[in-house]
């Protein structure tokens, strides 16, 4: 009898068995045709309910594995050919280069690629394909645009679909929207230290840029309004949970007092949550949901499920959307259809807010890993977080760090990529803990740990 092999990935146990049944059936332990288990039998070799198991061959059914015929059982379906071998397609295979990369936030896998092959030829196999290929005006089809409000709903409950904007992405999103917000000279505000991307779009795009000092708690409001006196700027791009790379998260108190100075000086603030979906238990509402008409939510999936579904989705004032869906015909004519309806097939079928917590959870276990390792040093972190901040001890700076973690087969990201000015300067790596096994995560971070403990870092060149 075929019983499957897991480990806990933080998954529910019904989905970890769909992964082991798909991995079965690709390496040829299981054979098309073959018959699966009963409920009753496969629930007593694994001491769970033949509930749990139905669930299981449910979720395989929905991946195009399986199929159940009454009265005789469930079977393996044969491969319907959607997908030709990695080979054929001229994929490379990931090379081992010795490295451990902490230096990109991502999801973790943990089993996502099984669903993704399987979400595909689900949807190769939908009667309105035909339809998803063609070209689409105004924004996107109105069936993407309302499973992006049931995704912005997650955060703004009264988000509709009218006022959603398509995207090919968090970065594309921050493009449509300081490109659709502003003019050539313009000045943008943003923290401190802040995202690479925002410091890159501002500089291609002609916007001058101006980093407002943080604490702990996120943007300082008395110094958002000394920079609001000093540049008068057009925009605000702030990320006001999880901040990248901090982690702060700013209180409520302090997201009413922005509004008010976004409403005083006339400022459009684009308030980018794509990190919002980490928190268990939201203690505040957006920062945008303070002052809705001048603002401007950005969110995405990219980092809270997969980073090969680069869909975002813009929530604008009604004023903006002209301005924002013009910037998306302008810079890719308009996202792909086909990369929208996998995503919406995601967040109306519920299996979405299922793999978010999957990460969720992935994320906590390695938050707890790395405070047992780096929590005698100062770090910024929180406890779903996808990262960790690091402020280093004397005698290190960040550059001098990296380099020699990078020499040492990790990968870190010196805090000198996240300062908005270039004449500031900071002792602080960010590291990202989602990309590699548990296993390297805990022997990567105990290598940093060495590194830091040594009594000469330059001895080490």
């Amino acid at each position: 009898m075929w019983v499957p092999e897991y480990s806990g990935h933080g998954q529910p146990v019904y989905l970890m068995i769909a992964d082991a049944l798909a991995r079965d059936i690709a390496s040829g332990r299981l054979a098309a045709g073959e018959r699966l288990p009963t409920l009753k039998e496969l629930a007593e070799a694994l001491k769970v309910t033949p509930g749990t198991i139905g669930r299981s061959y449910d979720e395989a059914a929905k991946r195009g594995l399986v199929i159940g015929e009454v009265g005789r059982g469930t079977f393996v379906l044969p491969s319907r050919g959607v997908l030709a071998p990695v080979a054929r397609l001229g994929i490379a295979s990931k090379v081992d280069t010795g490295q451990i990369d902490l230096s990109i936030i991502k999801p973790c896998d943990a089993g996502m690629s099984d669903w993704l092959r399987g979400a595909i030829e689900e949807l190769a196999q939908a009667p309105e394909l035909g339809a998803i290929l063609d070209y689409v005006t105004d924004g996107g089809h109105s069936v993407h645009k309302e499973a992006g409000a049931l995704w912005v709903q997650r955060s703004l409950p009264d988000a509709n679909a009218q006022q959603i904007v398509l995207t090919a992405g968090a970065q594309h999103g921050l493009l449509v929207a300081i490109g659709g917000l502003s003019s050539v000279g313009d000045m943008i505000l943003c923290e401190e230290y802040c995202y690479p991307g925002i410091i890159s779009l501002a500089h291609s795009l002609g916007r001058r840029l101006q980093g407002v000092q943080v604490d702990e708690h996120g943007l300082v409001p008395a110094a958002l309004r000394a920079a609001c006196i000093e540049h008068r700027p057009t925009l605000l791009v702030t990320v006001a949970t999880h901040q990248n790379p901090t982690n702060s998260i700013m209180p409520e108190s302090r997201r009413l007092e922005i509004a008010e100075i976004a409403r005083e000086f006339d400022l459009y603030i684009i308030d980018d949550d794509i990190y919002g979906f980490l928190e268990t238990r939201p203690a505040h509402k957006p920062l945008s949901a303070y002052a809705p008409e001048r603002s401007v939510y950005l969110t995405s999936l990219s980092k809270s499920l997969l980073p090969a579904l680069r869909i975002g989705y813009l929530y604008a004032p009604p004023q903006t959307l002209s301005r924002l869906s013009s910037m998306v015909r302008s810079s890719v004519w308009m996202p792909s259809p086909l990369m929208a309806q996998l995503a919406s097939n995601l967040i109306t079928s519920g299996r979405g807010a299922q793999l978010v917590r999957v990460q969720q959870e992935e994320a906590a276990e390695r938050q707890r890993l790395a405070r047992q390792l780096l929590g005698s040093y100062d770090i910024r972190t929180q406890p779903n977080s996808f990262h960790v901040w690091l402020e280093l001890p004397e005698p290190w700076t960040s550059d001098e760090f990296a380099n020699l973690a990078r020499a040492n087969g990790v990968i870190v990201v010196s805090g000198s990529q996240f300062l908005a000015q270039r004449s500031a300067s900071t002792r602080g790596v960010r590291i990202a803990l989602m990309g590699p096994s548990r296993a390297e995560l805990g022997f990567a971070l105990t290598k940093l740990v060495s590194l830091l403990a040594a009594p000469e870092p330059r001895l080490f060149y």
